[in-house]
């Protein structure tokens, strides 16, 4: 079961909800049902072209603070 960053419209409180199949979201802060799910940070390793090991996430790139729901969501 994935993890999931959201975001809720009426509280204004980010917050991480573990999903279950087609569960319904709601903020733990005021139960509220509009919500939205955030992009994550995630990180991933690449092997290089020297056969050196290169680590990147989300977080080094700008837009590491973005609350859009896609990349074509924030113009970049």
């Amino acid at each position: 079961m994935p993890i999931y960053e959201y975001h809720c419209d009426k509280c204004n409180h980010n917050f991480e909800y573990l999903v279950f199949g087609s569960d319904e979201v709601e903020c733990p802060s005021c139960n509220g049902k509009e919500v939205n799910k955030l992009m994550s940070a995630c990180g991933f390793v690449s092997k290089g072209s020297g056969g050196e090991t290169v680590s990147r996430s989300v977080a080094d790139s700008s837009c590491g603070g973005c609350v859009a729901t896609s990349c074509s969501g924030c113009g970049h």
